[in-house]
């Protein structure tokens, strides 16, 4: 029979469950169990099938199920407490922000990401740092903070990774339908979309804007596949990470620039800006280009007034993780830019310029960052200490220790990473007000008082769900590679709760050391295989379509689980989304983490392991060197590095082996006369305990508000008070105390001889006095300082020095402009020390003292 055509007929929501729209399009859902259960109740297979997609699941369900369910009783009771408990939460006005800060509750503060993880249904996130954007936009919901956050839309992903029969990763790249994403599309007064024009190069390229909304939040997503558009800017938006280097910087343009065009379109005016990595630092130059043109500002004093409200973080500990483009690049890209706003290119040039060992010069996006921000922050307390020992050529002057760079360590959104048997869990022994007091530590002191048994059989249960759904994959995968029947026969008797598990799951790049529990394969096949206290090691991750070495990595583990010794105890699981991940941090005994120190920023996923009563076996690397007690998980390799990375590799394998032989294995399968291992039990409470409270994005983003988003606001406004008289006031300063710095002088007093040691009794004083020639600077624009050092703390891992600052009071003035000051110091501790004096610049408007990155340090005394 020859058919005419195709028809398809899209279901209609009956008024009694009517709202269900407005929950699919909100991403409250993503972390709200009990709203994703009313989806998932019409159809179970089919929400599986569309990986949890509620837009796309209600055009696809049938209209008789959704008359059934609007005529079931039950259901309808667990629809109106939904509905009702998402209206509260939508109307909420005593929230944690709008309470503690009333009078700052209208202003607005844009984040801006190059990737965000919200949910599955919505895969415009490639990893770690998309999904740590996503739950620090739902935890600024949570908390009422005024926040939109930018992004792009990409219709082709990041990429679904299948493995084919030879063990190869196959990135397949599928369109997806923004009609069928829970996204609706922004339109203008007239209801017509709203579009923005961006220049990109010597071409302008049009973007339509999609909004995902958060919980109370909106994040807007820039699309230029539109078509007004010529195909190859069409395609600028088409995937996360992919293309050339001119492919990345145009992204990167259209984010920057393209997302402060849409708030202008939006009558928007964020009073602070955070930059979540380098990304979309072009949203500074197009702010900039913005003061110039419409407040008649001088381009420092317009630099000036964008850097005062403008928050940078930081996520790469290694040099090439930073974008960085060639000088030619830049010209080709942004030449139109710095001749609109009337600088000359090598004014443009110096805001980012880096030059390389070999001799050659770059762009780098990371020191652009650091100079249009006066807010910047790593993502660990280790990782803030390695980004100022990293960018440390940027205040080249300037103590390492004291580069003003912070940090904030990372959290998780617990609401979405706590499955739903273990928040019963936390309900009935917690009270069910825990999630108003997520980073109260006392409240989970409570987690001790859960039985034993309790705890364990919810452990259980949640174990079971895992190993299910793997199982779901690993037979589609199976029966797509054709590999046969004995294999999925095989899979029945595999992944079993009662066996220790094991998880690795990250993106797949080598420095992460995927294959690292491999390099004795003999002593692994021992554990693994012991008949009394077996263990199954579970892997999954992607590795970008570019990097080969990733590659290999998933390769030689997918080719390692179908060898003698490993078949059944080894397993790789494709396509590693957000679906995949809550199970599995939920579902394994233990989170294995092994990268090369210090070169994991932070991580987050051991963290969401601990909210579900998982065990870290982790490197002292990121957060864990914060968390890590030990009593609430393992940790191994020095809190050092090594050049030699086979001696690293080689140690930490080493230790891997020792503490699962002598202490991780024996510790689980120790049992109790009632079948429980209660001493396990004791570590995952205390895992719980003393890593839940603090190492969630309620901590950090309260932590971002009081310490970036609070005082850039007042910056901000501060800066643009009266004509942004103070942004002009500051230029003027900065221009000075740059051609003026090199005139101050410092000399000790002649009664002290600093080539002959002092020798104090502890709490001795010592009195000091030293004699300061400022030149033209006034002294109010400076402050004389001791800095003394402790020399044993100096060589301390983490390459800092301890200092004590006493400021010294201006005893009198001389000729010239010299003057003496003086102080008292008494060092904190015995032990040796090593003292000096400098002066730094001083403004009220100063961040940090040593931004400027000028200091005057007290010349050493001249040779007889």
């Amino acid at each position: 029979m020859q058919y005419l055509g195709t028809l398809k007929v899209i279901p209609e929501l009956p008024e009694e469950i009517r709202r269900l729209e407005d929950l699919a399009y909100n991403l409250y859902f993503s972390w709200n169990p009990e709203a994703r259960q009313l989806f998932r109740v019409i159809n179970p297979s089919l929400w599986t099938k569309l990986n949890h997609n509620p837009v796309k699941f209600l055009r696809e369900a049938q209209q008789s199920e959704l008359v059934r369910c609007s005529k079931d009783p039950i259901y309808l009771s667990s629809y109106r407490n939904v509905m009702e408990a998402f209206d509260r939460y939508m109307a909420a006005e005593g929230t944690w922000f709008a309470t503690s800060f009333p009078k700052d509750k209208e202003k607005i503060i844009a984040y801006f990401s190059a990737e965000f993880g919200f949910h599955e249904s919505l895969p415009i996130y490639s990893g770690g740092l998309g999904v740590l954007a996503g739950d620090h936009i739902k935890s600024a919901s949570d908390l009422g903070l005024p926040m939109v956050g930018m992004s792009l839309f990409y219709h082709q992903t990041y990429f679904t990774q299948q493995i084919d029969a030879h063990s190869n990763q196959i990135a397949l790249y599928i369109p997806h339908d923004p009609e069928e994403l829970p996204l609706r599309q922004v339109l203008d007064a007239k209801g017509k979309p709203l579009t923005v024009v961006v220049p990109v190069g010597n071409r302008d390229v049009t973007l339509r804007v999609w909004i995902a909304q958060v919980g109370r939040v909106p994040a807007y997503l820039l699309d230029a596949n539109v078509p007004e558009n010529a195909p190859e800017a069409r395609m600028l938006t088409a995937r996360l990470y992919g293309g050339d280097q001119e492919m990345r910087i145009s992204q990167e343009i259209l984010l920057g620039m393209g997302g402060v065009l849409v708030l202008q379109k939006l009558g928007i005016e964020p009073m602070a800006w955070h930059m979540n990595e380098g990304h979309s630092v072009f949203l500074a130059l197009e702010r900039i280009r913005n003061l110039i043109k419409h407040q008649h500002l001088e381009y420092t004093e317009a630099l000036e007034a964008v850097a005062a409200n403008t928050i940078f973080t930081t996520h790469t500990p290694v040099p090439a993780g930073n974008d960085a483009f060639p000088l030619n690049l830049m010209d080709k890209f942004f030449q139109r830019y710095w001749e609109s706003i009337g600088i000359r290119r090598y004014q443009f040039m110096e805001l980012g310029s880096q030059v390389q060992p070999e001799g050659y010069e770059i762009f780098n996006l990371t020191i652009l960052s650091l100079k249009l921000s006066k807010f910047r922050n790593g993502v660990s307390k280790l990782h803030g200490e390695v980004s100022r020992e990293l960018w440390r050529d940027v205040w080249p002057t300037i103590p390492t220790d004291e580069i003003p760079i912070t940090h904030i360590t990372n959290g998780v959104h617990s609401f979405t990473w706590t499955v739903y048997k273990m928040r019963q869990l936390y309900d009935e022994h917690l009270g069910k007000d825990w999630v108003n007091h997520l980073d109260e530590k006392m409240l989970w002191q409570g987690v001790h008082g859960i039985p034993d048994q309790a705890l364990w059989t919810t452990k259980r249960e949640i174990k079971q769900k895992l190993l299910n759904h793997l199982r779901e994959r690993f037979e589609a995968q199976v029966l797509r590679n054709k590999i046969g029947t004995l294999q999925r026969l095989r899979l029945k008797d595999m992944l079993k709760p009662d066996v220790l598990t094991i998880g690795f799951a990250r993106r797949f790049a080598t420095y992460k050391r995927g294959t690292l529990i491999f390099r004795d394969k003999e002593r692994l096949k021992r554990i693994l295989n012991d008949p009394n206290r077996p263990v199954q090691l579970l892997f999954a991750g992607k590795a970008h379509p570019k990097d080969l070495g990733g590659q290999e990595l998933i390769r030689a583990i997918n080719n390692i689980s179908m060898e003698d010794g490993f078949r059944g105890k080894v397993f790789f699981v494709e396509n590693y989304d957000m679906s995949l991940s809550r199970d599995l941090i939920s579902g394994v005994d233990v989170w294995l983490n092994n990268p090369r120190r210090p070169q994991e920023a932070s991580g987050t996923s051991g963290q969401k392991v601990a909210l579900n009563g998982g065990i870290n076996l982790s490197v002292l690397d990121g957060w864990w060197c914060e968390g890590y007690d030990g009593k609430n998980g393992f940790a191994f390799g020095d809190r050092e590095d090594y050049s030699d990375l086979e001696e690293l590799d080689s140690w930490d394998s080493d230790a891997i082996y020792d503490i699962l032989e002598n202490d991780l294995i024996p510790l689980y399968y120790k049992r109790g006369d009632d079948g429980i291992p209660h001493d396990w039990i004791k570590m995952m409470k205390n895992s719980m305990v003393s890593l839940s409270p603090v190492f969630n994005t309620f901590r950090m983003v309260k932590d971002y508000t009081n310490k970036m988003y609070l005082p850039a606001i007042k910056q901000g406004e501060e800066f643009a008070k009266n004509d942004f008289a103070l942004a002009r006031d500051f230029s003027g300063w900065r221009d000075k105390m740059n051609h003026l710095w090199s005139q101050i002088t410092v000399q000790i007093d002649e009664s002290i001889d600093p080539d002959h040691e002092i020798v104090l009794k502890y709490n001795e004083p010592l009195k000091l006095r030293a004699k300061v020639h400022l030149g033209e600077i006034d002294p109010s624009e400076v402050k004389v300082q001791v800095y003394l050092i402790n020399e044993f703390d100096q060589i301390t891992f983490a390459h800092t020095t301890t200092h004590e600052l006493v400021e010294m009071s201006r005893k009198k003035g001389l000729d010239d402009n010299t003057h003496i000051y003086e102080a008292t110091i008494k060092p904190s501790n015995s032990g040796h020390y090593r003292y000096t004096i400098r002066v730094l610049p001083y403004h009220k408007r100063l961040v940090n003292s040593t931004e400027l990155g000028l200091v005057a340090w007290m010349k050493q005394k001249p040779q007889a």
